[in-house]
């Protein structure tokens, strides 16, 4: 029985490559299907972004090779980033909490 981060892990990668198989190179995802992906997998994320260049912005930054698309090495560091990111502000949420309690 897998344990829940091999489970994560088999999730990254079945979702990369549903949204990476939909045109050109199989196993990359281009502009498009980079900004599908994002925008149905990550809805929270970029519901409280106001920036109409994020995509455009997230592809330049991701795309390391300058190669015009996204492959699951640069979609990693991606879901890395925001994991670290994400962590970042619960610890931060609950230092907070524990500063809170002690007065």
């Amino acid at each position: 029985m897998p344990t829940q981060l091999e489970n994560a892990m088999d999730t990254l990668i079945k979702i990369f490559h549903h949204y990476s198989g939909k045109e050109g190179d199989k196993y990359k995802l281009n502009k498009g299907e980079l900004k599908q992906l994002l925008t149905s997998e990550l809805t929270d994320f970029l519901s409280c972004q106001k920036d109409p260049q994020l995509v455009d912005k997230i592809m330049k930054d991701l795309d390391t090779n300058k190669d015009n698309e996204v492959d699951f090495n640069e979609f990693v560091i991606l879901v890395a980033a925001l994991t670290v990111a994400c962590n970042d502000f619960f610890e931060e949420q609950l230092k907070q909490k524990e500063i809170g309690n002690d007065k």
